[in-house]
């Protein structure tokens, strides 16, 4: 814990114009970036008496090491540059909104040649026109089926859509008429556009033009004495009113606006969004933050603004937005509005009227997640924190572990050995600095001699970065090997093996354990706490102990120790599924003259695996696009005298001589690369 006074500005260095700041650590990371209208003044508030600083700042400086600062020009840039700085860095400090759920959106792909409507969720993708979000993924569902009856454009996968294709017959939506069936021809790519353009163009609020067509339509037909269309026409006109009843009319006179509202307390907010289009709700986001820092409603409804706004462009920024609160600078915050919309936008405080009514409704909902989000959280924060402590106590820590990296080794009777690093800080796991290793120095089955490896590469990495950066040499760590160094001097970006752990863990006993604490050694690291979990009867073992700990049953700690054990098991079977998928399937073909990784995938692909491809013929092999007769007769050629390969079906314990029919398992792990 550092003193603000070792790193404070002499006087008369911080300038008195607008910019930005960023505040590290001894590691270099970044722990908080904020903007100030004057810089002096704002730094200054920083380095005063600890005692009468909020007690977050308290701790957000004596975290910190250092200081630095960037000089703009105006508000708006100094805007512009604190949202790319959270966005990069990520700072512990700072505010950040985290959705209360995963929001799903109705998604038109326009970027395809024949578009199709689906439910999308996560980042938005370029070319693809977004409709929400919506609180539940069934109604969006339930309004898509009502407005197919009409619109009736592209829903199934592109697999489905493939396979119609190539049978010349339509799924069931296509005989039922709520598919354009475009698989078949039954419309041309530009017919099929134009149902897609109308429906986006309906979804988007334009609902009046296609009833009064339709109306109209109706009564023709009737006059034509044309009933059957008529009755049909009629069931479109209803099936788009109910659609259109689904959105509330909450505002009359068309308006396109996001209304805000936020409750908070001294430790929390909630926020929540109601999307507004055409005068009618067309979606409802909600975010929880923790107030990280001393930060007012004007505060956060700035940071929010920045969140929310920040990666979009065009019609996605509304024409108005309603706010609880002015933002500290609203000119600065409107001009960067209307700078990431292309024109006017207008942000205001609604003081009367339906706006105002509408925003009290957001701000009932607001206060209503904000009560179910602490009765949610409250129990875990108060077990994480207990579980912690309960682990430094068995362990016997000075103090709580905020980090913790646990390992474990997968392979199969020796071979594919591999290894995998997972990282829980505060007690929740933090899946981007996950690691992969691949066990290189002996081939065989060895935990114990796996397990000194992994954790040797680990700590030399972060060794060897201590020797960069200037900090006291251990272990005799050669400079000249340090490697580019996880974290970059210029962004202070952090890279892979940034900081150490408080406590490593092993998923293993005293042999394990005894490697681990073996590796730490031999490199002269003394301040990282080292222990095993055994899997048979969960208990801890600690380096020379001959009795391990045994912690009770019902202990929070055992439940996170159990929870970052087999976090870091599911993680290590993941990575060797996958390495182990790849040799048993791209080893037979890699030797083969002109055949690279592009058409070797081809090949793979179009014959789904080995054994199929091994029983095709010539001429089958050159269907393939890109494959001709010598390089067909090459690939026969090897597989006909490759050796057989050896499998085991886990289920039935049967042995095979032939390769799987799996080609690729995919990597579901969710985390870092591989080392």
């Amino acid at each position: 814990m550092a003193d603000p006074a070792t790193y404070r500005p002499k006087p008369g260095e911080i300038p008195n114009s607008p910019g930005v700041y960023r505040f590290r650590d001894a590691h270099r990371r970044v722990v908080y970036v904020g903007k100030a209208k004057n810089l002096r003044q704002r730094l200054s508030s920083y380095f005063q008496d600890l005692a009468g600083l909020h007690p977050r700042t308290q701790t957000m400086v004596t975290t910190a090491a250092s200081v630095e600062w960037t000089v703009v020009g105006t508000e708006v840039e100094a805007l512009q540059l604190e949202y790319s700085w959270i966005k990069e860095y990520d700072p512990r400090f700072n505010v950040k909104y985290r959705d209360d759920k995963s929001y799903p959106s109705l998604a038109v792909t326009l970027n395809e040649e024949f578009p199709r409507v689906q439910v999308m969720r996560g980042p938005k993708k370029k070319g693809v026109r977004y409709f929400g979000p919506y609180g539940h993924a069934w109604a969006i569902r339930e309004t898509v089926d009502l407005l197919l009856r009409v619109f009736p454009v592209r829903t199934c996968s592109n697999g489905v859509f493939k396979a119609a294709k190539q049978a010349g017959r339509p799924c069931l939506l296509g005989y039922i008429g709520k598919c354009a069936a475009p698989c078949v021809g039954r419309v041309s790519p530009e017919e099929h556009r134009e149902l897609a353009d109308e429906f986006c163009d309906f979804m988007a609020g334009q609902t009046g033009p296609y009833i009064r067509r339709l109306e109209r339509a109706m009564k023709q037909a009737a006059v034509d004495m044309e009933y059957e269309k008529a009755a049909r026409l009629r069931d479109d006109i209803g099936a788009l009113t109910r659609a259109m009843e689904k959105n509330a009319i909450v505002l009359g006179d068309g308006t396109d606006a996001d209304v805000i509202a936020l409750a908070d307390d001294e430790l929390e907010a909630a926020v929540q969004i109601f999307h507004v289009r055409g005068g009618r709700v067309r979606g409802q986001r909600g975010w929880v933050v923790d107030k990280v820092e001393d930060v007012t409603p004007a505060d956060l409804v700035e940071h929010f603004l920045q969140q929310i706004y920040g990666d979009q462009r065009g019609d996605a920024v509304p024409r108005e937005v309603l706010v609880p609160a002015m933002p500290p600078q609203p000119d600065a915050v409107a001009e960067w509005l209307c700078t990431l919309r292309g024109s006017r936008v207008e942000l205001r405080v609604p003081q009367r009227g339906d706006k105002k009514a509408l925003q009290e409704t957001v701000l009932r909902n607001a206060q209503q997640a904000l009560v179910l989000h602490k009765t949610r959280r409250a129990g875990d924060l108060t077990t994480r924190s207990l579980a912690l402590q309960e682990i430094a106590d068995a362990l016997g820590l000075d103090t709580a572990p905020l980090r913790i990296e646990c390992f474990d080794i997968s392979h199969l009777q020796g071979t594919e050995v591999v290894a995998s690093m997972v990282v829980f800080e505060d007690g929740l796991p933090r899946k981007s600095e996950y690691r992969h290793f691949a066990v290189k120095s002996f081939e065989g089955q060895d935990d114990v001699r796996s397990m000194h490896e992994v954790l040797t590469r680990r700590f030399r990495h972060y060794l060897a970065e201590r020797v960069r950066t200037g900090e006291p040499e251990i272990a005799g760590i050669d400079e000249t090997e340090a490697p580019s160094g996880p974290i970059d001097p210029e962004t202070g970006k952090p890279k892979r093996f940034a900081y150490p752990p408080q406590l490593v863990v092993v998923d293993g006993g005293q042999p394990q354990v005894a490697a681990a604490k073996r590796a730490l050694d031999e490199l002269g690291v003394d301040d990282v706490a080292v222990c095993g979990l055994a899997k048979k009867l969960e208990e801890v073992w600690l380096p020379g102990e001959e009795d391990p700990v045994v912690l009770p049953r019902s202990s929070e700690a055992l439940y996170l120790m159990q929870r970052v054990r087999d976090e870091a098991h599911r993680f290590a079977i993941a990575f060797h599924r996958k390495k182990r998928s790849k040799a048993m399937t791209a080893s037979a073909l890699d030797a083969v003259p002109g055949l690279g990784e592009t058409r070797r995938k081809a090949v793979l692909g179009h014959f789904g695996s080995l054994r199929r491809l091994k029983g095709a013929t010539v001429e089958q092999v050159m269907e393939v696009p890109g494959i001709g007769r010598r390089t067909a007769e090459n690939i026969l050629a090897a597989l006909a005298g490759a050796a057989p390969k050896i499998a085991v079906n886990t289920a039935t314990g049967e042995i095979t001589t032939d390769a799987p029919d799996e080609i690729v398992e995919p990597d579901r792990s969710g985390g870092g690369a591989p080392e």
